[in-house]
């Protein structure tokens, strides 16, 4: 992955196509050239974050990668969806002003979303055992939530000949089904490895299933009808946030084990937050000591702010993208010191037990606190 060894960085990539989806969805592809390929490396799952500055204030969003990851050489070129949000600043610029031959600033690739078809390389640096990537997979998503797993199922029916893969989805309707075509292009080619399961929430659909949301008491009766639960290896679940805590309670109720679920969240409104969580008192005086591409530094928090806010007053270099606790890009390993996280929609519960937390998310409970960005 591009931001291993290495932390991630912008460069300016040109748009090389602007293909309109739905009526509310975009498809950006960026052209990558020769000598950032190797930083824009990609391994399935990962996202993209992009950057604009309006009016003197950076606005970054992130957006996932959709494309197929080359099985041996780097990217030549990427592609991300975009949907159009309510008064979205950087999706509605996306709808209507970027053109082909427009240049945007473009993070390297991050996030740990991700299934990885060829692990060899990665298990003989890190000593880790491989992902298996023979047998079943399986995906429940909804809306925008295809993106990370389109390229993740097609990435990994091109690459593991023996694996299978079970995407369910859900939508709105037939017109606000982001990436039809590509998916009906996997059913077409892989018809014996790729299983594909369509829900449409507000339209009756000829054939398949009943319309009407996937709930958990519908996906714990569903999910053991579509696929022999026990052999599935992987399951990605992707989208609003009441859609996926569905999903993993009823992969929960099924006896799924838990490291099995990968998950990433789109859409988080306050409903997914805690309301009845009593937050850590915060001491008067803190201060935050942060290691940041080999340099430390120590700085105050002031009152209210959280410890990414006290790092980019001093070091605007400091990664983050969606400021939300859901891309995880702003990860930091806790060295000292105690914080309370706010939300967290983006590390994994061995990441969290492991030491690391969302420095956007984070504020601190110890007068000292110290982070390390390079881990």
């Amino acid at each position: 992955m591009a931001h291993e060894g290495g932390r991630a960085r912008f460069h300016r990539l040109r748009v090389a196509a602007v293909d309109r989806l739905t009526d509310d969805s975009v498809a950006l592809t960026l052209a990558v050239p020769p000598e950032l390929r190797e930083a824009y490396r990609f391994t399935p799952g990962q996202h993209l974050a992009l950057r604009r500055t309006v009016d003197g204030a950076e606005i970054r969003r992130t957006y996932s990668i959709c494309s197929t990851a080359p099985a041996h050489e780097a990217p030549s070129s990427l592609r991300v969806g975009v949907r159009l949000v309510d008064d979205g600043a950087f999706s509605t610029y996306a709808h209507k002003e970027i053109a082909v031959g427009d240049e945007l600033e473009v993070m390297t690739p991050a996030g740990r979303f991700t299934l990885d078809p060829n692990p060899a390389a990665d298990t003989a640096a890190s000593g880790s055992a491989p992902a298996p990537t023979s047998g079943h997979y399986a995906a429940v998503v909804g809306g925008s939530g295809i993106t990370p797993v389109l390229s993740i199922a097609g990435t990994l029916l091109e690459q593991a000949p023996d694996a299978r893969f079970c995407l369910i989805r859900s939508d709105r309707s037939t017109a606000s089904t982001m990436f039809l075509e590509e998916v009906a292009d996997l059913k077409d080619r892989y018809p014996d490895r790729f299983q594909l399961v369509t829900v449409l929430s507000r339209e009756e659909q000829q054939a398949g299933l009943a319309s009407g949301r996937l709930d958990e008491e519908r996906l714990t009766a569903l999910l053991p009808a579509l696929l022999p639960m026990e052999r599935v290896a992987g399951w990605y679940l992707c989208g609003p946030y009441g859609l996926v805590q569905s999903a993993e309670r009823a992969l929960r109720a099924l006896g799924v084990r838990r490291e099995r679920v990968h998950e990433e969240i789109f859409h988080v409104d306050d409903g997914g937050q805690d309301r009845d969580r009593v937050a850590a008192p915060t001491p008067a005086h803190s201060t935050v000591t942060a290691q940041l591409d080999g340099r430390s530094g120590s700085w105050p928090v002031q009152d209210g702010e959280s410890l990414l806010e006290a790092v980019l007053r001093n070091r605007p270099d400091a990664p983050y993208a969606c400021k939300g606790g859901v891309c995880g890009t702003c990860r930091a390993f806790l060295v000292s010191g105690s914080i309370r996280m706010d939300r967290n929609f983006a590390l994994e519960a061995e990441e969290t037990e492991a030491g690391y937390v969302l420095a956007c998310q984070s504020h601190p409970t110890t007068e000292k606190v110290e982070l390390d960005f390079d881990r």
